[in-house]
């Protein structure tokens, strides 16, 4: 782990012992001087939140982003001078302790592969990886470093969730065999555009940073770059990153699952993205291949429609053996027993004990040598779902997996997603494949 030093640990050792279990105040709210020294690399849009509770509860010193315009702009009214477009001038300095990654999402892991490398511990914002192999190369990266890793999948310390997800493990609906997770809302067409020169204040070669290079075009840029294969992973990787994750979190499976069917397409937007906007993807997990040890997460995702289950966008149902839950990120936790009678006030017997916010919890994993909330293995096995979809509806075939090693077994191009192209000419934050 990154040295911490003596003063600064018995500090907030010392603040540990007087504060509140659950949804405690930050250790770290003291002076500058007993705080863990933070950079934020990406300053969009995720980063402005990411911000303003990093900035409670750490002491922000460096900042970076290659379009030097937002940079400034992300900058104030902050007092953090450290600016940079280049993330290597971050993870030379040793006075930094963690950073915080909200690039898009062909950033994800090699900026945090380099900062586990450079013995930084790391908060990346989800999905944590482009691609499959990515993330499986972050998780060796950061146990081989031991480095704390926070996914940015926050509902795993949000009370509400985690009370849902405690209801199921107290056996509230019985046993749980299936799980229905949506993102549902009417997203902007991109329409159709052509390259163009990037604007002056944009470093765009680092932007484009590992990914294979493609010239400036508008519709591709500045968040725009989720809906296109060389930059994001849809919006499957986007919002359905949360609702996945919670899924598969109630079901309470490990690892990837063995079978993977997925299908999908632009049924509604006549633009240049290359994501689907409606699909449908289901996973099974097999157990010991028994009666009742079989899981299923479905998944449905129409980015199309403003008509949702419960007036919620985004949620998750539970089928259990004797019952339904359904938990939305939205504020909404709902329960009905075997005889779809709703059950008023649903309470666990023991709430569980959470740090007052995400990233909270992510300074507390430091400081105490634990793994966060959201480790990053648990973040690659939610996010392992996304890849597995997309290829599925890539390739219009069903995806049989070996849980074990990671792969698709008997296809040869489906495999080939689980990686990517990079440049041709090569790049310094390409990971090593080893």
């Amino acid at each position: 782990m990154t040295r911490i030093s003596r003063r600064r640990l018995l500090a907030a050792t010392g603040a540990l012992g007087a504060m509140k279990l659950v949804h405690s105040e930050s250790v770290l709210a003291g002076p500058v001087k007993d705080r863990l020294n933070i950079a934020i690399i990406g300053c969009g849009g995720r980063a402005k939140s990411l911000k303003a509770e990093f900035q409670n509860i750490a002491e922000l010193t460096w900042l970076c982003d290659p379009d030097r315009k937002r940079l400034d702009q992300f900058a104030e009214p902050s007092t953090v001078k450290n600016r940079t477009t280049d993330l290597r001038e971050v993870l030379a300095d040793p006075k930094v302790d963690a950073v915080v990654i909200a690039t898009p999402d062909h950033w994800h892991a090699p900026a945090a592969i380099m900062a586990c490398e450079a013995k930084k511990h790391v908060y990346v914002e989800k999905p944590c990886s482009h691609n499959l192999k990515e993330g499986q190369l972050l998780v060796r990266a950061a146990r081989k470093n031991q480095v704390v890793v926070q996914h940015g999948t926050q509902s795993r310390t949000n009370p509400m969730i985690a009370n849902a997800i405690q209801l199921l493990k107290e056996g509230t609906i019985g046993e749980i065999l299936m799980a229905k997770a949506w993102n549902v809302q009417r997203r902007n067409n991109i329409g159709k555009s052509n390259a163009s020169p990037p604007p002056s204040h944009v470093d765009y070669d680092t932007w484009v940073g590992p990914a294979e290079f493609l010239p400036f075009q508008e519709n591709r840029f500045h968040y725009d770059w989720h809906w296109w294969h060389n930059f994001g992973t849809g919006d499957i990787g986007n919002d359905g990153a949360h609702e996945m994750d919670i899924a598969r979190w109630g079901l309470g499976v490990q690892g990837l699952p063995s079978l993977v069917t997925a299908t999908g397409g632009k049924y509604y937007f006549d633009d240049d993205q290359q994501f689907p906007d409606n699909a449908m993807c289901t996973f099974e997990w097999p157990g010991k291949g028994g009666v009742g040890d079989r899981k299923q997460l479905v998944f449905e995702m129409r980015i199309w429609s403003k008509n949702y289950p419960y007036n919620c966008d985004t949620g998750v149902e539970f089928y259990g053996t004797r019952g339904m839950l359904m938990v939305s990120k939205r504020g909404k936790l709902m329960v009905w027993n075997d005889d779809n009678k709703q059950i008023e006030t649903p309470k666990p017997k023991e709430e569980p004990k959470l740090e007052s916010s995400h990233q909270s919890d992510f300074i507390q994993a430091i400081l105490s040598n634990r793994k966060p909330n959201a480790d990053i293995e648990i973040g690659h096995h939610s996010v392992a779902l996304i890849h597995l979809a997309n290829i599925a509806i890539r390739t219009g075939r069903s995806l049989r997996i070996d849980p074990s090693t990671e792969s698709i077994l008997g296809d040869n191009e489906s495999n080939s997603y689980c990686s990517r192209v990079y440049r041709k000419e090569g790049h310094w934050s390409i990971p090593r494949h080893n």
